[in-house]
């Protein structure tokens, strides 16, 4: 049995506040995680919850977690990603909000055998789903430099990308990258001194992107709220925290894509485009954690929410 541990849910009372529209209607999260976001709508509300995870672990802490509510609640491994498709096999219409928490978990971070931090030595692995797909260390020891660079470069916004992806080539002739502190190492020895010692570990940027890279992450982002919006009912709500400029970039974009109508040229006497406003945006300034949320949870510090109504 995996070991228990804390999970603070991040902005919990402005999702709460913006997502909750109907007590006794259906919720999805989308990414349920340890189940903070989950615990709080079933404890405050007599909802019927879906929550939808890849992870297998994080689905088993979040069975045990929300066992209290017994049937008003039903877990499902999937990529959200794949929300309509979730919906349909249980018979579900119509939803009455949609939670997305973007990006990798406190528990995911904090596991070590997960890969995912170079904070203590372990498997390159970085998979949300571990019985699936390319690991970090196929990305890392397989793929071609320029490929590489691309992904560090744009996934990270690392600047010294072509370096790092250079330096990894020259170590993995010599023996593969086994390890998350050796390709911690690696990236660091890629920084000018001054670079090494601040705040924000040297690696981090390119740990996150080819986390990112790993779980195609960015790629599912528009799909899930293209499928979140058909599935909310009129009134319905659709929350999404993201936590770097590349989630919330693309989130801010599909809403507002979804938020407008016709694109026919004016001069047309009528609409044959047929595009209708399907959302309306209710956070036209992005919303971030409280100073006293940030003090208490600095992984919160990073946090966006954007919040969008079903027409």
């Amino acid at each position: 049995m995996m070991a228990e541990f804390f999970h603070e849910p991040v902005m919990l009372t402005e999702v709460m506040g913006s997502l909750l529209v109907n007590r006794a209607g259906i919720y999805v999260d989308c990414t349920v995680g340890g189940a903070g976001h989950a615990y709080a709508i079933m404890k405050n509300t007599d909802a019927f919850l879906v929550g939808i995870d890849r992870d297998d672990d994080a689905l088993d802490f979040a069975e045990r977690k929300l066992s209290e509510f017994g049937t008003r609640k039903v877990l499902v491994k999937a990529n959200f990603a794949n929300l309509n498709r979730v919906l349909s096999d249980l018979k579900i219409e119509k939803v009455d909000g949609v939670l997305l928490d973007l990006g990798v978990s406190s528990r995911q971070l904090d596991e070590a055998e997960r890969g995912f931090s170079f904070g203590q030595e372990a498997p390159l692995d970085m998979r949300m789903d571990r019985s699936t797909g390319l690991s970090a260390y196929d990305i890392v020891n397989s793929f071609a430099q320029n490929e590489l660079e691309r992904i560090i470069r744009f996934y990270g916004e690392e600047k010294m990308a072509a370096r790092i992806a250079r330096t990894i080539l020259k170590r993995r002739q010599e023996s593969p990258v086994e390890t998350t502190t050796q390709l911690a190492a690696i990236v660091a020895s890629c920084m000018p001194p001054h670079l090494r010692w601040q705040k924000i570990h040297p690696a981090t940027r390119t740990f996150q992107a080819i986390r990112i890279a790993v779980n195609s992450e960015l790629d599912n982002i528009q799909p899930a709220i293209a499928a979140a919006t058909e599935a909310l009912k009129p009134g319905g709500r659709l929350c999404v925290i993201s936590f770097h400029s590349l989630e919330d970039r693309i989130v801010k974009n599909e809403i507002r894509f979804l938020e407008g109508g016709c694109v026919c040229p004016p001069d047309l006497p009528v609409c044959v485009c047929r595009k209708e406003a399907k959302l309306k945006n209710l956070t036209k300034k992005v919303l971030i954690p409280s100073e006293e949320e940030t003090a208490t949870n600095p992984r919160s510090r990073s946090a966006k929410l954007r919040v969008a109504e079903r027409i």
